[in-house]
Protein backbone atom coordinates (compact mmCIF):
# COMPACT_ATOMS: atom_id res chain seq x y z
CA UNK A 1 0.00 0.00 0.00
CA UNK A 2 1.30 3.27 -1.24
CA UNK A 3 1.63 6.33 1.49
CA UNK A 4 -1.08 9.25 1.07
CA UNK A 5 -1.77 11.84 3.03
CA UNK A 6 -5.42 12.89 4.70
CA UNK A 7 -4.77 16.50 4.45
CA UNK A 8 -4.62 19.29 2.03
CA UNK A 9 -1.32 20.49 2.10
CA UNK A 10 -2.20 23.92 1.39
CA UNK A 11 -3.03 26.38 3.69
CA UNK A 12 -4.93 28.64 1.31
CA UNK A 13 -8.86 28.33 0.35
CA UNK A 14 -8.16 28.25 -3.44
CA UNK A 15 -5.82 26.33 -5.70
CA UNK A 16 -5.44 30.39 -7.83
CA UNK A 17 -3.02 31.56 -4.66
CA UNK A 18 -1.48 35.10 -5.58
CA UNK A 19 2.44 34.70 -6.51
CA UNK A 20 3.60 36.83 -3.80
CA UNK A 21 2.31 33.65 -1.69
CA UNK A 22 3.81 30.82 -3.92
CA UNK A 23 6.97 30.13 -2.21
CA UNK A 24 5.60 30.17 1.14
CA UNK A 25 2.92 27.37 0.41
CA UNK A 26 5.78 25.29 -1.67
CA UNK A 27 7.27 25.56 1.52
CA UNK A 28 3.78 24.54 3.87
CA UNK A 29 3.68 21.39 0.75
CA UNK A 30 7.32 20.08 1.43
CA UNK A 31 7.39 20.38 4.98
CA UNK A 32 4.14 18.63 5.03
CA UNK A 33 5.84 15.82 2.75
CA UNK A 34 8.35 15.39 5.44
CA UNK A 35 6.08 15.57 8.15
CA UNK A 36 4.34 12.53 6.55
CA UNK A 37 7.66 10.87 5.44
CA UNK A 38 9.10 11.20 8.91
CA UNK A 39 6.26 9.51 10.38
CA UNK A 40 6.34 6.38 7.75
CA UNK A 41 9.83 5.94 8.63
CA UNK A 42 8.91 5.84 12.35
CA UNK A 43 6.59 2.81 12.03
CA UNK A 44 7.49 -0.59 11.93
CA UNK A 45 5.93 -3.64 10.68
CA UNK A 46 5.44 -6.17 12.96
CA UNK A 47 4.19 -9.72 10.78
CA UNK A 48 1.96 -12.00 12.65
CA UNK A 49 1.00 -9.87 15.51
CA UNK A 50 -1.62 -10.32 17.61
CA UNK A 51 -2.29 -13.42 15.28
CA UNK A 52 -0.80 -15.09 12.03
CA UNK A 53 -1.68 -13.55 8.57
CA UNK A 54 -1.95 -10.12 10.66
CA UNK A 55 0.90 -7.41 9.34
CA UNK A 56 0.88 -5.40 12.69
CA UNK A 57 1.24 -1.52 12.53
CA UNK A 58 3.48 -0.21 15.65
CA UNK A 59 3.48 3.22 16.04
CA UNK A 60 5.45 3.34 19.69
CA UNK A 61 8.50 3.95 17.72
CA UNK A 62 7.00 7.26 16.74
CA UNK A 63 6.86 8.54 20.68
CA UNK A 64 10.66 8.02 20.87
CA UNK A 65 10.98 11.10 18.78
CA UNK A 66 9.77 14.15 20.87
CA UNK A 67 9.89 16.34 17.50
CA UNK A 68 7.78 13.93 15.36
CA UNK A 69 5.44 13.97 17.98
CA UNK A 70 5.00 17.89 18.62
CA UNK A 71 5.52 17.84 15.25
CA UNK A 72 2.17 15.60 14.53
CA UNK A 73 -0.15 17.34 16.95
CA UNK A 74 0.16 20.85 15.62
CA UNK A 75 -0.31 19.17 11.74
CA UNK A 76 -3.75 17.62 13.40
CA UNK A 77 -4.31 20.66 15.29
CA UNK A 78 -4.34 22.48 11.86
CA UNK A 79 -6.15 19.95 10.14
CA UNK A 80 -9.05 19.70 12.61
CA UNK A 81 -9.21 23.82 13.01
CA UNK A 82 -10.07 23.83 9.30
CA UNK A 83 -12.79 21.02 9.67
CA UNK A 84 -14.06 23.50 12.97
CA UNK A 85 -13.34 24.56 16.50
CA UNK A 86 -13.85 21.92 18.84
CA UNK A 87 -15.02 22.69 22.59
CA UNK A 88 -13.40 19.29 24.17
CA UNK A 89 -10.85 17.01 22.86
CA UNK A 90 -12.14 12.91 23.37
CA UNK A 91 -9.17 10.14 23.50
CA UNK A 92 -10.19 6.52 23.46
CA UNK A 93 -7.77 3.98 25.24
CA UNK A 94 -5.36 3.67 24.87
CA UNK A 95 -3.39 5.08 22.35
CA UNK A 96 -5.78 8.15 21.65
CA UNK A 97 -3.99 8.95 25.26
CA UNK A 98 -0.83 10.00 23.60
CA UNK A 99 -1.58 12.33 21.38
CA UNK A 100 -5.10 13.32 22.70
CA UNK A 101 -4.42 15.28 25.82
CA UNK A 102 -1.07 16.99 23.50
CA UNK A 103 -3.84 18.38 20.71
CA UNK A 104 -6.09 19.55 24.00
CA UNK A 105 -3.55 21.19 25.93
CA UNK A 106 -2.16 23.22 22.21
CA UNK A 107 -5.98 24.33 21.56
CA UNK A 108 -6.40 25.14 25.29
CA UNK A 109 -9.89 22.73 25.67
CA UNK A 110 -10.24 20.12 27.92
CA UNK A 111 -9.18 16.10 27.44
CA UNK A 112 -12.24 13.43 28.26
CA UNK A 113 -11.18 10.03 28.40
CA UNK A 114 -13.06 7.12 26.91
CA UNK A 115 -12.14 3.69 28.61
CA UNK A 116 -12.68 -0.06 28.56
CA UNK A 117 -15.71 -1.47 31.04
CA UNK A 118 -14.91 -0.99 34.67
CA UNK A 119 -12.01 1.16 34.64
CA UNK A 120 -13.71 4.05 35.20
CA UNK A 121 -15.56 5.20 38.38
CA UNK A 122 -19.32 7.10 39.54
CA UNK A 123 -21.75 6.54 36.34
CA UNK A 124 -20.84 6.10 33.03
CA UNK A 125 -22.04 5.72 29.44
CA UNK A 126 -21.81 2.40 27.82
CA UNK A 127 -21.73 1.04 24.33
CA UNK A 128 -20.47 -2.29 22.96
CA UNK A 129 -18.74 -2.62 19.90
CA UNK A 130 -17.22 -4.62 17.33
CA UNK A 131 -13.23 -4.22 16.64
CA UNK A 132 -10.79 -6.18 14.01
CA UNK A 133 -9.97 -9.14 17.24
CA UNK A 134 -13.49 -9.43 18.46
CA UNK A 135 -16.16 -7.36 20.71
CA UNK A 136 -15.58 -5.05 23.41
CA UNK A 137 -17.31 -2.26 25.62
CA UNK A 138 -16.44 1.23 26.21
CA UNK A 139 -17.61 3.70 29.24
CA UNK A 140 -17.32 7.57 29.65
CA UNK A 141 -18.36 9.37 32.31
CA UNK A 142 -21.59 11.20 32.52
CA UNK A 143 -20.72 14.53 34.04
CA UNK A 144 -17.59 14.40 31.29
CA UNK A 145 -19.51 16.30 29.00
CA UNK A 146 -22.00 19.16 28.81
CA UNK A 147 -24.75 18.88 25.98
CA UNK A 148 -24.38 20.81 23.13
CA UNK A 149 -20.67 20.77 23.41
CA UNK A 150 -18.95 20.02 20.03
CA UNK A 151 -16.00 17.27 20.34
CA UNK A 152 -13.35 15.78 18.03
CA UNK A 153 -12.64 12.21 18.66
CA UNK A 154 -8.91 10.84 18.85
CA UNK A 155 -7.17 7.83 18.18
CA UNK A 156 -3.72 6.45 16.83
CA UNK A 157 -5.86 4.21 13.71
CA UNK A 158 -8.27 4.05 11.53
CA UNK A 159 -8.86 0.48 10.79
CA UNK A 160 -12.46 -1.35 10.11
CA UNK A 161 -14.15 2.10 12.11
CA UNK A 162 -15.72 0.12 15.04
CA UNK A 163 -14.30 1.79 17.76
CA UNK A 164 -14.43 5.40 16.60
CA UNK A 165 -18.07 4.68 16.01
CA UNK A 166 -18.27 3.30 19.00
CA UNK A 167 -16.82 6.28 20.91
CA UNK A 168 -19.17 8.54 18.76
CA UNK A 169 -21.88 6.49 20.09
CA UNK A 170 -21.02 7.75 23.91
CA UNK A 171 -20.97 11.43 22.64
CA UNK A 172 -24.58 10.92 21.34
CA UNK A 173 -25.88 9.76 24.94
CA UNK A 174 -24.36 12.71 26.22
CA UNK A 175 -25.78 14.91 24.00
CA UNK A 176 -22.25 16.38 22.55
CA UNK A 177 -21.30 16.96 18.55
CA UNK A 178 -18.87 14.85 17.02
CA UNK A 179 -17.52 17.40 14.93
CA UNK A 180 -14.61 15.33 13.19
CA UNK A 181 -13.11 12.15 13.89
CA UNK A 182 -9.19 12.48 14.12
CA UNK A 183 -6.24 9.79 13.84
CA UNK A 184 -2.37 9.93 12.90
CA UNK A 185 -2.85 6.76 10.61
CA UNK A 186 -5.24 5.47 8.22
CA UNK A 187 -5.67 1.81 6.40
CA UNK A 188 -7.44 2.85 3.38
CA UNK A 189 -7.99 -0.56 2.42
CA UNK A 190 -10.08 -1.79 5.28
CA UNK A 191 -12.91 1.21 4.40
CA UNK A 192 -13.47 1.94 7.95
CA UNK A 193 -14.19 5.74 7.34
CA UNK A 194 -17.32 4.66 5.41
CA UNK A 195 -19.38 3.47 8.25
CA UNK A 196 -18.44 6.72 10.06
CA UNK A 197 -20.91 9.66 9.76
CA UNK A 198 -18.27 12.57 10.66
CA UNK A 199 -15.63 14.00 8.49
CA UNK A 200 -12.40 12.13 8.89
CA UNK A 201 -8.92 13.79 9.96
CA UNK A 202 -6.07 11.66 8.55
CA UNK A 203 -2.24 12.34 8.49
CA UNK A 204 -0.84 9.01 7.02
CA UNK A 205 -2.89 6.45 5.20
CA UNK A 206 -2.13 2.82 4.06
Amino acid sequence: RGLGAGVSTQRTGSSGINAEYGEVTTCVKMETARLLERLKEAVKDAPDFPRPGILFKDIMPVFQDPKLVSDTCVALVEEVEKVGKPDVIIGIEARGFLIGPIMAQKMGIPFVAIRKKGKLPRECFSVKYEKEYGVDEFDMQKDALIPGQKVVVVDDLLATGGTLEAAAKLCDMAKASVIAHCVMFELDFLKGRDRLTHPVVSLVRY
